[in-house]
């Protein structure tokens, strides 16, 4: 089996542990005490996203350079329990900001730094390896700053929106 299909494999038993739960804080803090960075879940996932990212089929298409880059893995369908599985990688030292969007029903991220002090901006502050889980309805900017990361995550019917408009600020 080639890494993209194991990928895929191994999310989808992972999709029926958490394909009746709502992303928000409680799924978040479930994640990050059940599956956590140490988890055997963890680990695998990231491997293979990390290795989809050097391989060429993840994270992919470039977004803005190459330091911001996107793919879809797999489209939301019955055999991934109605979610889709995209892969996001983004790398800066200094906090960087990607596309505004929303997240009509919600996301659950593995975040996988590539480099070590690597960190993502979630629902519940910074984070390193572990896991966010925007609620729905949610809506921000990706950031990232401390070097390389690959955001893995999975949307319920596949739903995001980039047609919406940043909250100013004055």
């Amino acid at each position: 089996m080639d890494h993209r299909r194991e990928l895929i494999e191994r999310s989808i038993a992972f999709l029926d542990e958490v394909k009746n739960r709502t992303a928000g804080k409680e799924l978040e803090d479930w994640l990050n005490g059940t599956h956590g960075p140490h988890s055997e879940l963890y680990r695998h996932l990231a491997r293979l996203i990390k290795r989809g990212v050097e391989e060429g089929w993840a994270a992919n298409i470039e977004v803005d350079g190459p330091n911001y880059r996107r793919s879809l893995i797999a489209p939301p369908s019955a055999e991934t329990r109605y979610f889709s599985i995209t892969a996001v990688y983004m790398d800066s030292q200094a906090r960087f900001r990607g596309q505004y969007h929303a997240h009509p029903y919600g996301e659950i991220n593995l975040v996988a730094p590539v480099d070590r002090e690597a960190q993502l901006a979630g629902p519940s502050g910074w984070q390193g390896p572990g896991w966010t889980a925007p609620a729905p309805g949610s809506h921000h900017y990706p950031e990232v700053r401390g070097g390389a990361l690959i955001a893995l995550f999975y949307l319920p019917a596949g739903r995001i929106s980039y047609d919406v408009t940043a909250p100013r600020v004055d």
